[in-house]
């Protein structure tokens, strides 16, 4: 077996359903520690959600927590396709696309939208990627694939023209259990008492109080915000890999095209899902592999049944430089944001 077709066996219609990755994780601290999740914006009603921690509670009492969401954890791995990243270790498997904004080079791999972003709009990039999603709506990839083919693992959806959707081949979200959510106090003390020692004129005015509140002149007081959580339920990471979604989507007229897109973007896919997306997430939330629990990787079946999968990150690496290799990617170009085209993509909402 090359090692073209190592991973052929997933892309067989018979093949698995999906690749699944559980892993049990915990603060650097220990299970115990204090982990801060992400926090989100009130809901519109603000009764359905006020802002804060996602924490979902059910009627047992047992609740939730939402560490890192699935859009977090694609915008986690995505950019290290970008060859400024990672010592460029990945910068061969994909073509690197950049827009020169002001004074920034903006990878598309950055962007939120991907090949669908506003910022691939407002540049010469457009027509290339405009006919690409005019072939996806056909059902051909291939032309997607050539020119931003993370869109294809991580899903995009060119919400404002042709309406193109394509599904997330890969998820990974990081949530907690049981949880128990802490508050906390502070006091902020400035360096020397501005007012007293006559630096600062006294004032009763509301205004001026409040500027030298936000200046750092005065104490501040902080009280009962958010503390972070202790889940006693612990946390894990999903991770899942959908097989049958790539076979379904990934496709092109041509049977032997076709087989090198879907060993191309499956090569793609496997890098990022074997990639470790533990660590540092943020101020307070630095997750690591919990020990003493074990770490699933299985082969998911049509049928409900669950294999051990054995795939190391190495072993994916190799498989998607050479199926990369094979199918050939597009070009790497970098070209200026088009201030005319940001215009005209303006005067379409205002139709």
């Amino acid at each position: 077996m090359s090692k073209l077709d190592a991973y052929d066996n997933y892309l067989a219609d018979n093949g698995p359903a999906a690749l699944v990755i559980r892993e049990p994780l915990m603060s650097v601290e220990g299970t115990d520690g204090v982990i801060f999740p992400a926090t989100y914006a009130a809901a519109e009603n603000s009764r359905v959600f006020a802002g804060g921690y996602n924490i979902d509670t059910f009627d047992d009492g047992s609740n939730i927590c939402l560490i890192d969401s699935v859009g977090s954890q694609a915008n986690r791995i995505e950019p290290i396709f970008d060859d400024r990243e990672c010592d460029g270790r990945y910068e061969e498997l994909v073509p690197q696309l950049r827009v020169q904004a002001g004074e920034k080079e903006v990878s598309i791999l950055e962007a939120g939208h991907r090949a669908g972003d506003a910022l691939v709009r407002c540049s010469e990039l457009a027509t290339e990627l405009n006919a690409a999603f005019q072939a996806v709506l056909k059902g051909d990839c291939l032309p997607l694939a050539k020119s931003a083919p993370t869109s294809l693992v991580f899903g995009v959806w060119d919400s404002r023209d042709t309406q193109a959707k394509l599904p997330r081949l890969l998820t990974s979200t990081i949530r907690a259990f049981d949880v128990r959510k802490l508050t906390r106090s502070a006091q902020f003390t400035p360096a020397t008492t501005y007012i007293d020692d006559g630096l600062l004129e006294d004032t009763k005015d509301k205004k001026l109080r409040d500027a030298y509140s936000e200046r750092g002149f005065i104490h501040v007081p902080a009280s009962g915000s958010h503390g972070g959580i202790i889940a006693d339920g612990g946390v894990r990471r999903d991770a899942t890999l959908s097989l049958s979604a790539l076979r379904q989507t990934c496709r092109t007229t041509d049977p032997e095209e076709r087989k090198k897109l879907q060993r191309y973007i499956l090569g793609l896919a496997l890098v990022a899902f074997t990639y470790p997306t533990t660590g540092y997430l943020r101020q307070g939330c630095n997750l690591v592999l919990n020990p003493d629990q074990t770490r699933e990787f299985k082969e998911v079946h049509g049928n409900g049944e669950r294999k051990d999968a054995q795939i190391t990150h190495e072993q994916a690496l190799e498989f998607a430089q050479a199926a990369a290799k094979d199918f050939g990617i597009g070009e790497s170009k970098t070209v200026p944001f088009d201030k005319k085209l940001a215009k005209a993509d303006l005067k379409k909402k205002e139709k």
